[in-house]
């Protein structure tokens, strides 16, 4: 009998046969007379407003892949297997993650997998473009890549001196995409301004069911400007803290089974993702477990705007506080 990493892996690498993830929302995958089960539902797409390319709602945060052990790397690389296979594609990673973007390049080139993923990294400079460029290069380096599909100026260090830098390689094909980033709703007032003020493709943010601050300007704001969005903490972070030990012990409530969801990860992460200026939440993802549960976030109806509703008034009356 298979073990459960093999069960999940093959379960995984059969999405592939579903259609192309620009047609998936006309065409269902079609069910092989010899399968025993239904096919997978297709991923759910959502254009990049810049360019019309549409990238899988759910990807994966690389804070944590500076693994020790083999077992830990081995759990990675399935991680980062099963994502593209299953037709997903964006993998967020920076230099100040440690070990992740070396770790990224060598997995991404062992599997052959490089064409189908979405590498976003970040860039930062203390005053000096200088140490902006040289961080790029170091970057296409270790992720063992001539283009970067993302580049993304980190907790916005260095917006006054890297945006002609970006828009230059932007201009001669090294990167495809130009961004900022923060995790800190203590920083989106200035997020706000660049939206603004800025040709960005994208912008990144942390936004969950308890921190809805980005919800009140910056989302809107994106949405107004035709801005992707990335986003962080979809499970909480510094201001909302963790959100899988507030509801430790709670069972789903009734109106999960209206949009399909079977975890609490898939309640967060569809709410998240349904919102209309979310392209793609990237939540960190250390095992292919963890990865098949939050795929099928990515699946089947989505909370409408009454239900999301609900849901904040659900959470704000039963976990907040």
């Amino acid at each position: 009998m298979k073990g459960r990493r093999e069960v999940i892996m093959a379960g995984l690498a059969a999405m592939t046969a579903g259609p192309a993830l620009a047609d998936f929302v006309s065409e269902k995958p079609k069910k092989d007379k010899d399968e025993p089960g239904p096919p997978p539902a297709p991923l759910l797409t959502k254009p990049v407003p810049s360019t019309g390319e549409r990238l899988a709602v759910i990807g994966v945060g690389t804070n944590n892949y500076s693994p020790t052990t083999p077992e830990e790397r081995a759990a990675r690389r399935e991680v980062l297997q099963g994502l593209t296979a299953a037709g997903a594609s964006v993998i967020d990673t920076a230099p100040a993650y440690r070990q992740s973007e070396a770790v990224i390049g060598d997995l991404l080139s062992e599997i052959g997998n490089r064409k189908q993923a979405f590498i976003a990294t970040k860039v930062t400079a203390n005053g000096k473009v200088e140490q902006g460029m040289a961080m790029i290069q170091e970057s296409m380096r270790r992720l063992k890549t001539d283009v970067l599909d993302l580049v993304q100026i980190h907790s916005l260090n260095g917006t006054d001196v890297l945006f002609p830098h970006l828009n230059e390689l932007k201009r001669k094909g090294q990167i495809r995409y130009i961004g900022i980033t923060t995790s800190s709703a203590s920083q989106h007032d200035a997020m706000l301004q660049l939206i603004k003020t800025q040709p960005l493709d994208f912008i990144q943010v942390d936004y969950s069911l308890a921190n809805r601050a980005a919800a009140e300007a910056v989302l809107p704001a994106a949405l107004d400007k035709r801005v992707a969005v990335l986003i962080n903490l979809p499970f909480g972070g510094r201001r909302d803290g963790n959100l899988f030990s507030r509801v430790a012990g709670a069972e789903l409530p009734d109106w999960a089974g209206e949009i399909g969801a079977k975890s609490w990860s898939q309640i967060f992460l569809k709410y998240v993702v349904s919102h209309p200026a979310v392209t793609a939440a990237i939540p960190g993802m250390t095992k292919v477990a963890h990865l098949e549960d939050n795929l099928a976030a990515a699946r089947g109806r989505m909370p409408d705007a009454a239900l999301r509703a609900r849901m904040e008034k659900y959470w704000d009356q039963r976990f907040d506080g």
